[in-house]
């Protein structure tokens, strides 16, 4: 006979009681009636045979408990071991002393993190550094100011690592783009990294205040400037006024606009005449530039009176060489420095920084064709007879037009806003550049691109010497001196064959203008790249490491 289960029924006051009952309520094991409930153990789960037994204290850890990505106590990440070594070996990277910081900086940054080498003077364990967020800010302050001057990329992810390495940031990743520059630093591992940046916006020409900062790196490099030290030289290189005022700088651009002019055959009513536009052309400029307007309709409007000038003389039938002033004042309006710049950058690899300068160049020139352009066209409406035979059948006159290009030069240097001391290098330079060109262009007949690109790479050369023997950048020995080779008459002849409707030839041209500034550019970074490779390089038993060719892939 079955044994029929009984129903326990719990009675409650309050209305939260009348909630089901349990599983073990409703049990059909529970007892009949009469039969008392059988008291339950004290412990409601069973004891483990694992359990430490009453009396014994457990064991303590050998460690405490971590993330599995938390270094050892027994770990230095200043003499931490090689994870892994290779059959070959490790090669050892030998960064001497007696280079020039901006070599050894570079060469660190063309390698990987993990090879790096750490700093060479390592801080104390109880020595504390300058704050991390400060450090990083100064760092980005003078990469604006390099920047913002001109340098290429590299250079100032360079001098970027060289700060923070001096201050003992070792592990530090700059990163340079056209208008940003970002900073990042990762105290280990397992720290959470450092991020800041900061937005160029304004970008002027002043390489007298370019080498007072090379000068503040270098002796942050020699661990002679604390961090405080340093922001207030930055502030007296913000407030110090330019070396040369407005007057002389316009005087400038018209010596300048003149020595082109007889560079290319004009004598003196010419020289003066292209002086004259030039001049005009920069107050012009100088005008829009007040009013806010963007740069480029600066040079556009500072294009328009140099053509002007040529295009009156040619009305007035004057027996002179209207295309030796229009070509004289191009030379002042095309923008060499920022040519240069874009074509190192694509060559070293920044590849956005190197398009964004590429197309900032292609802005001007165009800014640069429009306005000759406008003024030439209205010049054929009134029948303008230009003819630019006579710039392409220059007269030779070896000692006028060497004088003629140091005078270029010098002027170039004036405009560039150098200190004293660089004008005369810049300006001898800048004088073998022309001799070199004209001896192999000229006097042998032979390709202008070539003859460009070699004179263009000797002043690389002698640029990046100096500037290594001065321990400052190479930009004041080489951008001046590269005047007598930009390519004003090639661009003044595709302008004037659109103007007179002959495409083809004005295109054709266009593109020989383009040549040849892309040799000046090429040959620039070549000879620098020769002066680091043979002069005092930093020298490693694998060698300076860069990215293989793609082979097509």
């Amino acid at each position: 006979m079955g044994v029929r289960a009984n129903r326990v029924v719990v009675e409650a006051d309050g209305p939260e009681d009348r909630k089901p009952q349990s599983d073990e309520a409703r049990s059909a094991f529970t007892p009949p009636s009469g039969v008392e409930q059988p008291v339950l153990p004290e412990e409601e789960h069973p004891t483990s045979e694992f359990a430490v037994p009453e009396g014994l204290a457990p064991e303590p850890p050998a460690e405490p408990e971590g993330s599995a990505f938390a270094p050892p106590s027994t770990y230095s990440a200043k003499h931490a071991p090689p994870a892994f070594t290779p059959a070959h070996g490790l090669p050892m990277v030998r960064l001497p002393a007696d280079a020039p910081w901006q070599d050894r900086m570079r060469t660190m940054l063309r390698l990987p993190v993990g090879d790096r080498p750490v700093p060479e003077t390592a801080r104390k364990e109880d020595e504390a550094g300058p704050a991390v967020g400060r450090v990083l800010d100064l760092t980005l302050r003078i990469g604006e100011l390099l920047l913002a001057g001109g340098e290429g990329a590299e250079d100032v992810e360079a001098a970027m690592f060289a700060i923070c390495r001096s201050y003992g940031l070792d592990r530090c990743e700059p990163t340079v783009t056209f208008t940003l520059l970002s900073i990042t630093h990762q105290p280990s591992l397992v720290d959470d990294p450092v991020t800041a940046n900061r937005t160029v916006r304004r970008r002027g020409t002043d390489y007298t205040r370019l080498e007072a900062v090379y000068q503040l790196l270098a002796d942050i490099n020699a661990d002679e400037v604390s961090p405080e030290e340093a922001y207030r030289r930055l502030a007296e290189m913000r407030r110090n006024r330019h070396p040369y005022p407005g007057w002389v700088l316009s005087s400038a651009a018209g010596v300048l606009a003149g020595a082109a002019s007889v560079l290319l055959g004009g004598g003196f009513t010419v020289f003066m005449v292209a002086a004259l536009g030039a001049v005009l052309g920069d107050r012009l400029a100088w005008l829009c530039a007040g009013r806010g307007l963007p740069e480029f309709y600066q040079f556009l409007v500072a294009a328009m009176p140099p053509a002007a000038m040529g295009v009156l003389l040619t009305l007035l039938h004057a027996d002179l060489r209207p295309s030796a002033v229009i070509t004289g004042g191009l030379f002042a309006l095309i923008p060499g420095r920022a040519l240069v710049a874009a074509v190192q950058d694509g060559l070293t690899g920044f590849y956005i920084t190197a398009s964004a300068r590429l197309l900032e160049v292609g802005y001007f020139f165009v800014a640069i064709v429009v306005g000759v352009l406008s003024v030439l066209y209205l010049a054929v409406q009134f029948d303008a007879q230009l003819n630019p035979d006579g710039v392409l059948n220059p007269v030779e006159r070896p000692v006028v037009q060497i004088l003629a290009s140091m005078v270029l030069c010098a002027t170039f240097a004036i405009l560039l806003q150098q200190s004293r001391q660089t004008v005369l290098f810049a300006t001898l330079n800048g004088g073998v550049a022309w001799v070199i060109y004209a001896a192999i262009a000229v006097t042998a007949g032979g390709s202008a691109v070539m003859a460009t690109a070699v004179a263009a790479g000797l002043v690389g050369l002698f640029g990046q010497l100096a500037a290594r023997y001065n321990h400052t950048s190479s930009l004041p020995y080489v951008t001046a001196a590269i005047g007598p080779l930009l390519p004003g008459s090639a661009t003044y002849f595709g302008v004037l064959g659109i103007a007179q409707n002959n495409l083809d030839q004005g295109f054709a041209s266009l593109a020989k203008a383009a040549a040849l500034a892309l040799a000046i550019a090429i040959g620039v970074n070549l000879g620098g790249e020769l002066a680091r490779l043979f002069m005092q390089a930093p020298r490693a038993a694998a060698g300076r490491r860069a990215a293989k060719r793609t082979r097509g892939f």
